[in-house]
């Protein structure tokens, strides 16, 4: 079996979509070759070749321009959208400063997902006949269920208001879809990671060298966990979390374990470590290149030169780090530089080139909303860039997190009220990894070990909405109550359907 982290060339060669449209997302697509004929999902390899693609978006993560990193990073308080100019990437702009519309917004934040549930829908009906182990098979369906369910809780994040969909639409129904209450839509999430849970055959742990990175059940605990969270059901929530990460600071029973090196998480090299719950893997053996960036097929972490400063360069002898040239987005805030300047954790977030280029040590080209203070955590170095084919800006490997046991072990101590002796642990525990001496729990502790812990994650955003905290950390960028916790739901997903746009953005 070939490893999923590495194999999304393969995805894009057997089951590519063209889904540019609400149109184009739920129609029943023509046979291509053998993907959709009559025959395909005879055998398990068939079945599996189609799971891998509905693992496939998962790397919407940091793949591409339109990631969902650097996308969230640049409508909260602690960064800006960056880049080029007010006109480099018209919906990262929009949403960075509050004048996102129907028209800009990035359609693929809406079919990408749609896409993966599709694919995960017709898996699922046509797994029943599929000739294979049963043990297999319940697995696969448990991951593809899974799946679902993380594309379904983005969407929802995203666009409140959208269709349920739970299986293949045809030519004759796909322009009724209409939009599900968004608590329907939580209780489908929920249903398939309960279930998926429950599988006996979803595994606790994956052999690293050939399944890295397919789904196991802590992760799908740690997702239900999280759901919960943003459900509004903390009891649950904190039930689920507690067993995906056991004795605050120790391992866990899916041998999850906070790294001693809080620097060590950003290694390139150190895929799939013990913090990682769930995570994205990047590769630079697909030759990414420009023609088809961003379709699908390439492999690349993009979120890895969208961050870099823009014509870096060093004076001789500088002791400064070799860094490529990158587009300067999501640039921090001065205003999260000073809550983290004197934080441990500073070093490995935060890359000060407005300090290198005052000592005369660096010097680089400011990018559109430049603060000096890049995204360090995703910034490679010059011996992460790849020689080989494609476009070497397009090829950067590092992986992403989606979840890591530091975050379930702040969701845990919120879940539980942010009160009680293993709350207090949790923090601490956080804490303690990076040397830093117990504070008294609260959710005011907790709120902030979140920020800093987190920065550059792409969690800031939906954190402040569910705290009911975007007002006040965001009003002075455009953020405005009852419209800018979601987004506009993009125009051409409205033409010829049933689907009504979001309030306030009409």
């Amino acid at each position: 079996m070939k490893k999923i982290q590495i194999n999304y060339i393969l995805i894009a060669a057997t089951m590519m979509f063209s889904l540019l449209s609400c149109k184009k997302d739920w129609e029943n697509v023509a046979p291509k070759g053998v993907f959709l004929s009559e025959n395909y999902y005879a055998d398990k390899d068939q079945a599996y070749g189609a799971l891998v693609g509905v693992y496939d978006v998962v790397r919407k993560n940091s793949g591409g321009f339109e990631n969902m990193i650097t996308m969230m990073n640049a409508g909260s308080d602690d960064h800006f959208a960056g880049g080029g100019g007010a006109t480099d990437g018209a919906g990262i702009q929009g949403f960075s400063n509050y004048t996102l519309n129907a028209t800009i917004m990035p359609g693929s934040f809406w079919n990408d997902y749609y896409q993966g549930i599709f694919r995960a829908n017709t898996l699922l009906a046509k797994l029943p006949t599929t000739v294979m182990d049963a043990t297999l098979k319940a697995r696969f369906v448990a991951e593809t269920k899974a799946l679902r369910a993380f594309y379904y809780f983005n969407l929802v994040r995203m666009f409140k208001n959208i269709p349920l969909i739970l299986v293949p639409l045809t030519a004759t129904n796909m322009y009724d879809a209409v939009q599900a209450t968004p608590a329907a839509v939580y209780t489908q999430i929920e249903k398939d990671l309960t279930e998926a849970v429950a599988a006996a055959e979803l595994p606790s742990s994956v052999p690293a060298a050939t399944e890295a990175g397919r789904l196991t059940k802590g992760a799908a605990q740690a997702l239900l966990g999280k759901v919960y969270m943003f459900d509004g059901k903390g009891a649950l929530a904190a039930a689920q979390l507690a067993i995906v990460n056991g004795t605050p600071g120790g391992t866990s029973q899916y041998g999850y374990k906070l790294l001693s090196n809080f620097s060590d998480l950003w290694v390139v090299a150190n895929k799939f470590n013990s913090e990682s719950i769930f995570e994205v893997g990047h590769s630079s053996a697909g030759n990414s290149d420009w023609g088809w960036w961003g379709s699908g097929r390439d492999e690349g972490n993009t979120v890895n030169v969208m961050v870099g400063p823009r014509s870096y360069n060093r004076p001789a002898g500088s002791t400064a780090i070799d860094l490529p040239s990158g587009w300067s987005f999501n640039v921090f805030t001065q205003d999260f530089y000073d809550a983290i300047k004197a934080d441990p954790r500073f070093g490995a977030t935060v890359f000060d080139l407005k300090a290198l280029q005052t000592a005369g040590k660096a010097d680089y080209i400011a990018g559109y909303q430049n603060t000096g203070y890049f995204l360090k955590k995703f910034l490679p170095t010059a011996a992460d860039v790849r020689t080989g084919g494609g476009s070497l800006e397009l090829n950067y490997k590092q992986d992403t997190y989606v979840i890591r046991l530091a975050d379930t072990y702040l969701l845990e101590a919120e879940a539980l009220g942010a009160t009680g002796a293993r709350a207090q642990a949790l923090l601490d525990a956080v804490r303690a990894r990076v040397g830093l001496a117990s504070v008294p729990v609260s959710l005011a502790a907790i709120k902030a070990e979140r920020r800093l812990e987190l920065a550059g994650e792409g969690h800031r955003f939906f954190d402040l909405v569910r705290w009911g905290d975007a007002v006040s950390k965001l009003g002075s960028r455009g953020f405005v109550a009852g419209k800018s916790e979601i987004f506009p739901i993009p125009i051409r997903e409205l033409q010829g359907t049933k689907l009504v746009q979001n309030p306030s953005y009409n």
